[in-house]
């Protein structure tokens, strides 16, 4: 096992495999590292270096009651990078990860990052707004903390059903996985749970975009219910000038599992380049 210090002292548990160029893997909410291990395999196997963590407040990571923001949040995937010690990381962002690639390109100014990726992400902005007409109501996220404050496990169960789109035909996923992720989403801390989907469900990164100096893939499935493409995929594409977008046609949200072997093809051939 490997913790790492971040820059206010939290403990951040990290997976390290292989041996090479650093390719850095950022969960989403409301997972750990674990989420990214079918992908992390094959990357250290094709002769990279595959770093995932587990964000502050989830997994093996210790439980702070404040960092939930995207710049504290940012911070911390600078100490991975520092932990990494090499001037070429490749940095992959899923979903709630996105942001903190997004944040990392502007507060850090992209430092010793060579490409990045996005996937199924909430990038730019997931709120609807007087400016923002495609994000979701405010409604709809404060349903959903009532949801967790009332029985999170329960909300979790329904949760996970969208996430990977049960019930989609030709998508196959066991109910013993619904279960494991269930579980592991109940290893965060209630207040890094609610504190984070305040973060994601807020915070505005258009004006990061323009950060994005690198080479930038972008993955997302047309049917995604828990972060819409129109709202998010096909504006960040629009907004980072190097970006290639790739659309998994009636794909949902855990692309990691229900695409699981397309996505790992996509993101090596992407760090190959």
């Amino acid at each position: 096992m490997h913790f790492i210090s971040s820059k206010d002292n939290a403990k951040l548990y990290v997976k390290d495999w292989g041996e090479g160029q650093p390719v850095i893997l950022i969960h989403g909410w409301p997972l750990s590292a674990d989420s990214w291990d079918e992908q992390a395999m094959a990357i250290a196997a094709a002769g990279y270096r595959a770093i995932s963590y587990d964000r502050r407040g989830f997994g093996r990571s210790s439980q702070p009651w404040s960092g939930y923001d995207y710049d504290t949040l940012s911070d911390d995937l600078a100490a991975v990078i520092a932990y990494a010690d090499a001037p070429n990381a490749i940095i992959i962002g899923f979903s709630m990860g996105g942001g903190e690639v997004a944040r990392y390109m502007s507060r850090h100014n992209a430092k010793s990052v060579v490409k990045a990726a996005l996937i199924s992400s909430v990038v730019p902005f997931r709120l609807k707004t007087e400016d923002n007409p495609a994000g979701t109501e405010q409604e709809a996220f404060d349903k959903t903390a009532r949801a967790i404050h009332k029985d999170r496990a329960e909300f979790f169960t329904d949760f996970f059903n969208t996430f990977f789109g049960v019930g989609t035909p030709g998508n196959n996923v066991s109910d013993e996985l619904l279960r494991h992720m269930a579980a592991v989403a109940m290893q965060g801390s209630i207040r890094a749970t609610l504190e984070c989907l305040k973060a994601f469900s807020t915070t505005d990164f258009r004006a990061d975009l323009a950060y994005f100096k690198i080479p930038t893939l972008i993955i997302h499935g047309t049917e995604d219910k828990t972060v819409p493409i129109d709202a998010s995929a096909r504006l960040a594409a629009k907004g980072i000038s190097q970006a290639t977008l790739i659309e998994y046609q009636n794909a949902p949200h855990g692309l990691f599992v229900t695409d699981k072997d397309k996505l790992t093809k996509d993101i090596l051939a992407f760090i190959r380049r």
